[in-house]
Protein backbone atom coordinates (compact mmCIF):
# COMPACT_ATOMS: atom_id res chain seq x y z
CA UNK A 1 0.00 0.00 0.00
CA UNK A 2 1.20 3.38 -0.86
CA UNK A 3 1.04 6.32 1.48
CA UNK A 4 -2.14 8.78 1.12
CA UNK A 5 -1.42 11.15 4.00
CA UNK A 6 1.99 11.46 5.76
CA UNK A 7 1.77 13.23 9.63
CA UNK A 8 4.91 14.80 10.59
CA UNK A 9 5.77 15.84 13.86
CA UNK A 10 2.54 17.26 14.30
CA UNK A 11 1.52 19.39 17.42
CA UNK A 12 -1.27 21.38 18.85
CA UNK A 13 -0.81 23.45 22.05
CA UNK A 14 -4.20 25.49 23.16
CA UNK A 15 -4.03 27.88 25.41
CA UNK A 16 -6.09 29.23 27.87
CA UNK A 17 -6.83 33.09 29.72
CA UNK A 18 -6.81 36.02 27.99
CA UNK A 19 -3.83 37.39 30.13
CA UNK A 20 -1.12 34.94 31.08
CA UNK A 21 -2.92 31.61 31.26
CA UNK A 22 -1.36 28.45 30.59
CA UNK A 23 -0.92 26.19 27.99
CA UNK A 24 -1.94 22.95 26.86
CA UNK A 25 -0.17 20.29 24.68
CA UNK A 26 -3.48 18.48 23.29
CA UNK A 27 -1.15 16.59 20.73
CA UNK A 28 3.01 15.89 21.26
CA UNK A 29 5.07 15.07 18.12
CA UNK A 30 2.78 12.51 16.42
CA UNK A 31 4.02 11.28 13.33
CA UNK A 32 1.95 8.48 11.27
CA UNK A 33 1.39 7.81 7.85
CA UNK A 34 -2.38 6.76 6.39
CA UNK A 35 -2.25 4.65 3.28
CA UNK A 36 -4.50 4.43 0.43
CA UNK A 37 -7.58 1.61 0.95
CA UNK A 38 -7.02 1.65 4.52
CA UNK A 39 -9.01 1.46 7.66
CA UNK A 40 -6.18 3.03 10.52
CA UNK A 41 -8.24 2.97 14.13
CA UNK A 42 -6.66 5.88 16.45
CA UNK A 43 -7.85 4.68 20.08
CA UNK A 44 -7.50 6.56 23.30
CA UNK A 45 -9.73 7.76 26.30
CA UNK A 46 -11.67 10.99 26.39
CA UNK A 47 -9.02 13.64 26.48
CA UNK A 48 -6.15 11.69 25.03
CA UNK A 49 -5.95 14.17 21.95
CA UNK A 50 -7.07 11.67 19.00
CA UNK A 51 -10.18 14.30 18.33
CA UNK A 52 -7.99 16.76 17.72
CA UNK A 53 -5.80 15.16 15.58
CA UNK A 54 -8.80 14.19 13.09
CA UNK A 55 -9.79 17.99 13.36
CA UNK A 56 -5.89 19.29 12.14
CA UNK A 57 -6.24 17.26 9.61
CA UNK A 58 -9.48 18.56 8.42
CA UNK A 59 -8.04 21.45 8.47
CA UNK A 60 -10.57 22.21 11.04
CA UNK A 61 -7.60 23.51 13.97
CA UNK A 62 -4.35 25.04 13.17
CA UNK A 63 -1.41 23.18 13.72
CA UNK A 64 1.48 24.31 16.37
CA UNK A 65 4.35 22.67 14.45
CA UNK A 66 4.90 20.01 12.20
CA UNK A 67 3.10 19.47 8.56
CA UNK A 68 0.43 17.30 7.41
CA UNK A 69 0.99 15.97 3.83
CA UNK A 70 -1.62 14.95 1.39
CA UNK A 71 -0.66 13.55 -2.06
CA UNK A 72 2.81 15.02 -1.48
CA UNK A 73 1.48 18.34 -0.97
CA UNK A 74 1.80 20.11 2.48
CA UNK A 75 -1.79 20.85 3.08
CA UNK A 76 -1.22 22.78 6.53
CA UNK A 77 -0.38 25.76 4.39
CA UNK A 78 -3.49 25.86 2.28
CA UNK A 79 -5.65 28.62 1.42
CA UNK A 80 -8.75 29.54 -0.55
CA UNK A 81 -9.37 27.69 -3.57
CA UNK A 82 -6.97 24.98 -2.49
CA UNK A 83 -7.74 24.25 0.60
CA UNK A 84 -11.73 24.10 -1.02
CA UNK A 85 -10.02 21.74 -3.20
CA UNK A 86 -8.77 19.56 -0.54
CA UNK A 87 -12.18 18.71 0.42
CA UNK A 88 -12.90 16.98 -2.44
CA UNK A 89 -10.73 14.64 -1.53
CA UNK A 90 -10.45 14.23 2.90
CA UNK A 91 -14.02 14.36 4.28
CA UNK A 92 -15.41 14.12 8.12
CA UNK A 93 -18.00 12.56 9.96
CA UNK A 94 -18.65 13.17 13.65
CA UNK A 95 -20.08 11.70 16.79
CA UNK A 96 -23.73 13.60 16.92
CA UNK A 97 -25.33 13.24 13.23
CA UNK A 98 -28.18 15.30 14.39
CA UNK A 99 -26.13 18.37 15.24
CA UNK A 100 -25.13 18.25 11.12
CA UNK A 101 -28.27 18.89 9.97
CA UNK A 102 -30.13 22.16 10.41
CA UNK A 103 -33.77 20.79 12.39
CA UNK A 104 -35.65 23.00 9.83
CA UNK A 105 -34.60 22.23 6.60
CA UNK A 106 -35.34 18.31 4.90
CA UNK A 107 -32.05 16.02 4.77
CA UNK A 108 -32.25 17.12 1.10
CA UNK A 109 -30.53 20.17 2.17
CA UNK A 110 -26.67 18.34 2.74
CA UNK A 111 -27.13 17.53 -1.00
CA UNK A 112 -28.24 20.93 -2.40
CA UNK A 113 -25.06 22.78 -0.53
CA UNK A 114 -22.91 20.12 -1.92
CA UNK A 115 -23.86 20.21 -5.71
CA UNK A 116 -24.28 24.01 -5.16
CA UNK A 117 -20.47 24.32 -4.28
CA UNK A 118 -18.49 21.40 -5.71
CA UNK A 119 -20.91 19.44 -8.33
CA UNK A 120 -22.03 22.57 -10.48
CA UNK A 121 -21.93 20.66 -13.68
CA UNK A 122 -23.41 17.55 -12.44
CA UNK A 123 -26.59 19.28 -11.99
CA UNK A 124 -28.71 17.89 -14.54
CA UNK A 125 -27.72 14.54 -12.85
CA UNK A 126 -28.22 15.71 -9.84
CA UNK A 127 -30.99 13.59 -8.37
CA UNK A 128 -29.77 10.63 -10.08
CA UNK A 129 -26.67 10.81 -8.61
CA UNK A 130 -27.78 11.16 -4.87
CA UNK A 131 -30.15 7.62 -5.68
CA UNK A 132 -26.97 6.32 -6.38
CA UNK A 133 -24.95 6.90 -3.07
CA UNK A 134 -27.88 6.56 -1.03
CA UNK A 135 -27.91 3.18 -2.42
CA UNK A 136 -24.18 2.61 -1.52
CA UNK A 137 -24.99 2.74 1.71
CA UNK A 138 -27.79 0.44 2.25
CA UNK A 139 -30.38 3.95 2.11
CA UNK A 140 -33.60 3.57 -0.39
CA UNK A 141 -34.13 7.58 -1.31
CA UNK A 142 -37.58 6.92 -1.44
CA UNK A 143 -37.34 6.48 2.53
CA UNK A 144 -35.15 9.61 2.81
CA UNK A 145 -35.51 12.58 0.20
CA UNK A 146 -38.19 14.70 1.58
CA UNK A 147 -37.83 14.10 4.85
CA UNK A 148 -36.52 16.31 8.33
CA UNK A 149 -34.00 15.09 10.55
CA UNK A 150 -35.96 14.00 13.63
CA UNK A 151 -37.98 11.35 11.05
CA UNK A 152 -34.82 9.68 10.82
CA UNK A 153 -32.86 7.44 13.34
CA UNK A 154 -28.91 8.04 14.18
CA UNK A 155 -28.26 5.92 12.05
CA UNK A 156 -29.74 6.74 8.80
CA UNK A 157 -28.56 10.62 9.68
CA UNK A 158 -24.68 8.89 9.55
CA UNK A 159 -25.24 6.82 6.37
CA UNK A 160 -26.75 9.87 4.58
CA UNK A 161 -23.42 11.91 5.43
CA UNK A 162 -21.28 9.38 4.66
CA UNK A 163 -23.56 8.77 1.19
CA UNK A 164 -22.84 12.64 0.66
CA UNK A 165 -19.36 12.01 0.86
CA UNK A 166 -19.22 9.07 -2.06
CA UNK A 167 -20.80 11.90 -4.32
CA UNK A 168 -17.23 13.63 -4.19
CA UNK A 169 -14.08 12.24 -4.88
CA UNK A 170 -13.14 11.70 -1.57
CA UNK A 171 -10.06 9.39 -0.29
CA UNK A 172 -10.22 9.67 3.31
CA UNK A 173 -13.03 9.85 5.88
CA UNK A 174 -12.22 10.73 8.78
CA UNK A 175 -14.86 9.03 11.40
CA UNK A 176 -14.52 10.76 15.02
CA UNK A 177 -16.55 8.26 17.39
CA UNK A 178 -18.78 7.69 14.43
CA UNK A 179 -21.12 5.14 15.89
CA UNK A 180 -21.21 5.83 19.61
CA UNK A 181 -24.44 7.40 19.80
CA UNK A 182 -26.23 4.56 17.62
CA UNK A 183 -27.50 1.19 19.29
CA UNK A 184 -25.69 -2.13 18.90
CA UNK A 185 -26.95 -3.82 15.75
CA UNK A 186 -26.60 -0.44 14.03
CA UNK A 187 -23.42 0.00 14.80
CA UNK A 188 -22.41 -3.61 13.15
CA UNK A 189 -24.08 -2.23 9.76
CA UNK A 190 -22.15 1.01 9.88
CA UNK A 191 -18.54 -0.78 10.63
CA UNK A 192 -19.73 -3.21 7.82
CA UNK A 193 -20.21 -0.11 5.71
CA UNK A 194 -16.88 1.48 6.39
CA UNK A 195 -15.06 -2.17 4.91
CA UNK A 196 -16.85 -2.26 2.17
CA UNK A 197 -16.45 1.38 1.38
CA UNK A 198 -12.09 0.51 1.74
CA UNK A 199 -12.44 -2.63 -0.68
CA UNK A 200 -15.53 -1.29 -3.17
CA UNK A 201 -14.32 2.27 -3.20
CA UNK A 202 -10.54 2.21 -2.09
CA UNK A 203 -11.65 5.02 0.58
CA UNK A 204 -9.02 5.45 3.57
CA UNK A 205 -10.49 5.66 6.95
CA UNK A 206 -9.31 7.22 10.08
CA UNK A 207 -11.55 5.65 12.47
CA UNK A 208 -11.10 7.64 15.78
CA UNK A 209 -12.88 6.43 18.98
CA UNK A 210 -12.43 4.72 22.96
CA UNK A 211 -13.30 1.27 22.21
CA UNK A 212 -10.99 -1.17 21.86
CA UNK A 213 -13.52 -3.61 20.41
CA UNK A 214 -14.28 -1.88 17.89
CA UNK A 215 -10.91 -0.77 16.61
CA UNK A 216 -10.29 -4.64 16.49
CA UNK A 217 -13.04 -5.21 14.56
CA UNK A 218 -13.00 -2.68 12.09
CA UNK A 219 -9.25 -1.90 11.33
CA UNK A 220 -6.24 -2.91 9.39
CA UNK A 221 -3.57 -1.00 11.91
CA UNK A 222 -4.13 0.45 15.38
CA UNK A 223 -2.54 3.29 17.14
CA UNK A 224 -3.02 4.13 20.74
CA UNK A 225 -2.83 7.27 22.08
CA UNK A 226 -1.93 8.53 25.27
CA UNK A 227 -1.89 12.18 26.98
CA UNK A 228 -1.41 13.11 23.57
CA UNK A 229 1.22 10.85 22.34
CA UNK A 230 0.90 8.28 20.11
CA UNK A 231 2.25 4.87 22.90
CA UNK A 232 1.61 2.00 20.31
CA UNK A 233 1.53 1.33 16.65
CA UNK A 234 1.18 -1.74 14.35
CA UNK A 235 -0.85 -3.68 12.51
CA UNK A 236 -4.51 -4.79 14.45
CA UNK A 237 -3.65 -8.31 15.42
CA UNK A 238 -0.22 -7.79 16.45
CA UNK A 239 -1.62 -4.66 18.84
CA UNK A 240 -4.03 -6.90 20.16
CA UNK A 241 -2.66 -10.04 20.50
CA UNK A 242 0.73 -9.37 22.08
CA UNK A 243 0.43 -5.44 23.70
CA UNK A 244 3.91 -3.98 24.52
CA UNK A 245 3.05 -0.59 26.57
CA UNK A 246 1.73 -1.32 29.89
CA UNK A 247 -0.93 1.68 28.90
CA UNK A 248 -2.45 -1.03 26.09
CA UNK A 249 -2.21 -3.88 28.35
CA UNK A 250 -4.03 -1.81 30.83
CA UNK A 251 -7.13 -1.22 28.50
CA UNK A 252 -7.51 -4.81 27.20
CA UNK A 253 -7.46 -5.75 30.57
CA UNK A 254 -10.11 -3.55 31.34
CA UNK A 255 -12.13 -5.17 28.86
CA UNK A 256 -15.17 -7.38 30.37
CA UNK A 257 -15.00 -10.69 29.69
CA UNK A 258 -16.47 -13.96 31.02
CA UNK A 259 -14.53 -16.20 33.33
CA UNK A 260 -11.21 -14.01 33.46
CA UNK A 261 -8.79 -14.81 36.64
CA UNK A 262 -7.86 -10.65 37.54
CA UNK A 263 -4.32 -9.68 38.34
CA UNK A 264 -4.43 -6.93 40.31
CA UNK A 265 -0.35 -6.37 41.00
CA UNK A 266 -0.68 -5.63 36.68
CA UNK A 267 -3.19 -3.09 37.52
CA UNK A 268 -1.67 -1.20 40.08
CA UNK A 269 -0.87 2.29 38.98
CA UNK A 270 2.18 4.07 40.54
CA UNK A 271 1.37 7.33 41.74
CA UNK A 272 3.79 10.35 40.99
CA UNK A 273 4.26 13.06 39.03
CA UNK A 274 5.25 13.00 35.25
CA UNK A 275 8.92 14.54 35.07
CA UNK A 276 9.62 17.11 32.53
CA UNK A 277 10.22 15.70 29.50
CA UNK A 278 9.74 11.92 30.60
CA UNK A 279 7.56 9.12 29.80
CA UNK A 280 4.11 10.54 30.05
CA UNK A 281 2.19 7.48 31.52
CA UNK A 282 5.31 7.36 34.06
CA UNK A 283 2.93 8.67 36.99
CA UNK A 284 0.70 5.18 36.23
CA UNK A 285 2.98 2.74 35.02
CA UNK A 286 4.05 -0.06 37.12
CA UNK A 287 6.99 -0.88 35.45
CA UNK A 288 8.73 2.95 35.20
CA UNK A 289 12.37 3.04 35.54
CA UNK A 290 14.41 5.86 36.10
CA UNK A 291 15.14 6.14 32.11
CA UNK A 292 11.80 6.55 31.93
CA UNK A 293 12.29 10.28 33.16
CA UNK A 294 13.63 10.71 29.58
CA UNK A 295 10.69 10.13 27.05
CA UNK A 296 10.98 7.08 24.66
CA UNK A 297 10.62 7.52 20.70
CA UNK A 298 8.49 4.79 18.97
CA UNK A 299 10.66 2.11 18.27
CA UNK A 300 10.26 -1.06 16.03
CA UNK A 301 10.12 -4.28 18.13
CA UNK A 302 8.57 -6.54 15.56
CA UNK A 303 7.63 -6.30 12.13
CA UNK A 304 4.66 -3.99 11.26
CA UNK A 305 4.11 -3.00 15.63
CA UNK A 306 5.91 -0.03 17.34
CA UNK A 307 5.56 1.09 20.96
CA UNK A 308 7.08 4.17 22.75
CA UNK A 309 8.72 2.15 26.19
CA UNK A 310 11.67 1.37 27.16
CA UNK A 311 10.56 -1.25 29.68
CA UNK A 312 9.39 -3.21 26.11
CA UNK A 313 12.32 -3.16 24.63
CA UNK A 314 14.26 -5.06 27.25
CA UNK A 315 11.73 -7.12 28.23
CA UNK A 316 12.74 -10.89 26.42
CA UNK A 317 11.52 -14.17 26.02
CA UNK A 318 8.82 -15.16 28.69
CA UNK A 319 8.95 -11.69 30.34
CA UNK A 320 7.64 -10.07 27.44
CA UNK A 321 4.40 -12.77 27.68
CA UNK A 322 3.15 -10.66 30.58
CA UNK A 323 1.20 -8.76 28.00
CA UNK A 324 0.46 -11.68 26.00
CA UNK A 325 -3.42 -11.94 24.90
CA UNK A 326 -6.36 -10.55 26.39
CA UNK A 327 -6.41 -12.78 29.64
CA UNK A 328 -4.48 -10.81 31.96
Amino acid sequence: MDELVKVQNLTKIFKSGLVGGYFTTAVDDVSFDIHRSEIISLVGESGSGKTTVGRLILRLLKLSTGKIIYEGVDISTLKGRKLRDYYKYVQGVFQDPFASFNPIFKVDRVFDLLFDSYLKDKTDKKHELIVESLEKVGLNSLDILGKYPHQMSGGQLQRILIARTLLLDTKLLIADELISMLDASTRVDVLNLLGDLRDKEKMSVLFITHDLSLGYYISDTTMIMYRGNIVEFGKTKLVFDNPLHPYTRMLLSAVPEIGRKWKKSELEMKRGEIPAGGCPYFDRCPLAMDVCRKKPNLKELEKDHKVACYAAEVMTGDSIQIGKGHNN
